[in-house]
């Protein structure tokens, strides 16, 4: 039993005896509650049992309060937790109450329908589908169920991960920019002489190449399908993306997900990784990526991913000896850790901290709304401003 649920039961004024229904209660409760659709982690259980060590475990009130600010992750919680509050609890005194069995709540689910009247059953259908997925924008992949699992994949392969894009030395036609002195003159001949309407050119946009290493160790097997995913929709939008992944050795994956079924190139992608939920050597396969790959001209001025939570198996200076290398290539590095969205996450593992040096962007990547925003930042990372030269600034 840990010192908050002890504390917990010192303040609702009951004996050790009786501290294993309080326990079993609030057990009983998250499961509830998880049943009926509200995100009750083990963590946010635990947060809930060190609230009610300040409060009064006994009093019907406070244990609503101390559950409603910690269970609940969001406004669309607030509803199934009040229908589960009422279910479990019912009128008792929560320390007075006995374990019962987990109550199945119904659960707000989208049915397909043909009605599309204003106020009828689609117009409810719509709203219940657009919360539910509203919901799971923000969910941890590590923590879904199947079927959100599956609506995740859904949406990943919708997802417009467009690739980052450069200015071009050729220039091309438009209504504002410098003057085209050529493109005037030539039209002032063909009038005879006369003075024509004036021509300004600017630089066209080409794609910059997407490079991206994810770590498929077994630290990393929540979310590597999921970033594969994700690597799969952006190599979808560019063909010259390339991926590769990180574990106990370096693995080229391009081709396999080069097919357009996400599932069939995934399991491609499964059959081609041998050291698939291993260990990671991460320094090493980044010297055998830069010496094999990246020093050719695959890393050279591209958008460079690293996908890790930045477990080194070995010693971390060969790690930052490869990431400056790498950072000396690329136009921009982004790394990618799941474990960044935390509350109270600092990067102490030894690889990112010796990582972050040269990393120009960290960002999360544990839900569909952290791979939105990371492909937001790809697609503006190699956009540089035509009235200004330099690159945007390191970081």
């Amino acid at each position: 039993m840990t010192p908050a649920v002890t504390a917990a039961e010192n303040a609702a004024g009951v004996d050790s005896a009786a501290g294993g229904s309080i326990t079993a209660t609030l057990v009983g409760f998250a499961r509830t509650l998880r049943a009926a659709g509200v995100d009750a982690s083990p963590d946010r259980v635990q947060a809930m049992v060190g609230a009610l060590g300040e409060l009064d475990a006994g009093s019907r009130s406070d244990t609503y309060w101390a559950g409603r600010l910690t269970l609940c992750a969001g406004p669309d919680d607030l509803a199934r937790y009040d229908r589960a509050f009422e279910a479990w609890f019912g009128g008792d005194e929560p320390g007075r109450l006995r374990p019962r069995t987990v109550v199945q709540l119904p659960r707000d689910i989208a049915m397909p329908t043909s009605s599309g009247v204003d106020g009828g059953p689609g117009e409810e259908s719509k709203a219940a589908t657009a919360s539910e997925q509203e919901v799971l924008r923000h969910r941890d992949v590590a923590r879904l169920t199947g079927p959100e699992r599956a609506e995740l994949h859904r949406m990943l392969a919708l997802l417009r991960a467009s690739a980052p894009t450069r200015l071009s030395r050729r220039r091309r036609p438009s209504t504002t920019g410098p003057l085209d002195s050529r493109r005037t003159v030539r039209a002032m001949l063909e009038r005879g002489g006369e003075p024509a309407r004036l021509r300004h050119h600017r630089r066209a946009e080409r794609p910059r190449r997407l490079v991206l290493l994810i770590d498929v160790s077994g630290s990393m097997a929540p979310y590597a399908d999921t970033l594969l995913r994700f690597a799969h929709a952006a190599a979808s939008r560019r063909p010259s993306t390339e991926v590769f992944t990180l574990g106990t050795r370096l693995t080229r994956v391009t081709r396999e997900l080069a097919d357009r079924s996400p599932d069939a190139a995934l399991a491609a992608v499964s059959a081609a990784v041998a050291d698939w939920s291993g260990g990671t050597r991460l320094g090493a396969d980044l010297k055998d990526f830069l010496d094999r790959y990246g020093q050719r001209g695959t890393a050279r001025g591209a958008v460079v991913v690293v996908a890790s939570d930045g477990w080194e198996r070995g010693d971390p200076a060969p790690l930052g000896e490869q990431m400056a290398r790498l950072h000396r290539l690329a136009h921009r590095v982004v790394w990618v850790n799941p474990h960044k969205a935390r509350p109270g996450y600092e990067p102490l593992v030894a690889g990112m901290a010796v990582a972050l040096a040269h990393v120009d962007d960290f960002v999360a990547g544990h839900s569909f709304a952290a791979f939105e925003e990371l492909a937001a930042l790809l697609s503006g990372a190699g956009r540089e401003l035509a009235q200004s030269q330099a690159g945007r600034p390191r970081a």
